[in-house]
């Protein structure tokens, strides 16, 4: 690849990105307004659990997802020997809880599907749910279990990420402020204001700015309706004597993960906040209220850490990927919501064979940053 890129936005998605181009021989410089990794990135959970997560159907987007968790046992062994560093991964599957029978029917619906698309799931009740995770609670009556899904520790990854592409040769420029595309049809330029007016040329340019990326709504011509969305999560000390959490754990109301630093995991409680990144106490009751009926345990226990990020949605709940028809030299890789750092691996593949002129999969069309339309007259 002979093109130069500038890839806007340090977060998992920017790094993914940034580095797939790097390592298909194109010229990359990054540019992040703060720290890399330091919105919804390093603040989430690191779950890559595309099953539980999306129940439904396997449409576009459920396709996306499982094709993204198959890149990863080979994305994250790249990442670890580029780098030289370690991270956790681990490859535990998941349960997701069911409280009633009558929600056994929904169960067998959802697993149905997904063993045609991929699972190795089953059922499991009474005496073989109990061996398969001995700290639930006796009022989960019925779980799915995942096999193929798995966790990441997300801080100790993207930290491995970005020094995966500063040494495949990726330029990294942080703490730049607010960052202005100012050129888009010649070539890409972007400008730094509040860094003495630096200004960056390339001849394409990759917009990964996450829950910032709605701030471009007309700027290229479309509405790019994304807004961020507060997501709020605890961790508590899992002390010895505790039975260890196996799998990842899923329920109606949030989920459960425990990490090899041995912290659990609880989240997330969402709500709309503009770019608020401050805990609540409503926001972490919430996650207090449900998570003693899947683990008895936590009755007497006191999270020791409380943290929120931002996660950028779109109106449809789906990420904006691809080019864009109106900026031909525009690729967009946005709107992940809750789902960054599982998404990200295919992310950099789809952004990478977009700037190879690869045409996408009629399915991934879903996906394409123009669906919602021209801009506003006048709106820059």
């Amino acid at each position: 690849m002979n093109d130069s890129f500038i890839v806007l936005g340090g977060g998992i998605v920017g790094l993914s990105c940034a580095l797939e181009l790097r390592l298909r021989g194109a010229d990359v410089t990054l540019l992040e307004a703060k720290d890399c990794g330091g919105q919804a990135s390093g603040a989430a959970a690191g779950m890559l659990a595309p099953y539980s997560e999306n129940p439904e159907s396997p449409d576009e987007f459920f396709m996306l997802c499982r094709e993204s968790l198959e890149l990863y046992p080979g994305w994250q062994r790249l990442v670890r020997k580029l780098s030289g560093m370690d991270f956790e991964y681990t490859e535990c599957g998941s349960l997701y809880a069911a409280y009633h029978e009558a929600d056994l029917l929904a169960l067998e619906s959802r697993l149905g599907w997904q063993r045609r698309h991929g699972s190795s799931g089953v059922i499991l009740r009474g005496e073989a749910l109990r061996a398969a995770e001995p700290g639930l609670s006796p009022s989960v009556v019925a779980a799915l279990r995942t096999p193929e899904e798995s966790h990441i520790y997300a801080p100790d990854f993207v930290e491995a990420l970005q020094a995966a592409c500063l040494k495949a040769g990726v330029v990294i420029r942080e703490r730049l402020g607010a960052l202005e595309p100012t050129e888009w049809e010649r070539r890409a330029e972007v400008r730094a204001p509040e860094s003495g007016g630096e200004a960056f040329r390339a001849d394409r340019l990759v917009v990964c700015t996450g829950a910032w990326a709605g701030a471009w709504s007309g700027r290229f011509g479309l509405r790019l309706p994304v807004q961020p969305i507060r997501g709020q999560i605890c961790a508590y000390e899992w002390e010895e004597g505790r039975a260890a959490v196996r799998h990842m754990i899923f329920c109606s109301q949030g989920y459960l993960v425990q990490k090899a630093n041995g912290t659990l995991v609880c989240g997330a409680s969402e709500d709309v906040a503009g770019f608020d990144t401050s805990v609540t106490e409503r926001g972490i009751a919430r996650l207090l209220r449900w998570n003693k009926r899947v683990l008895p345990a936590l009755e007497t226990a006191e999270p020791f850490h409380r943290w929120a990020g931002l996660r950028p949605a779109t109106l449809d709940g789906r990420p904006l990927l691809g080019r864009l028809e109106r900026a031909e030299r525009v690729i967009f890789a946005a709107g992940h919501y809750r789902n960054g750092i599982l998404l990200s691996p295919v992310t950099a593949k789809l952004v990478a064979d977009c700037a190879e002129g690869r045409p996408p999969q009629p399915w991934q069309r879903a996906f394409r940053p123009d669906r919602f339309g021209a801009a506003a007259a006048g709106l820059r």
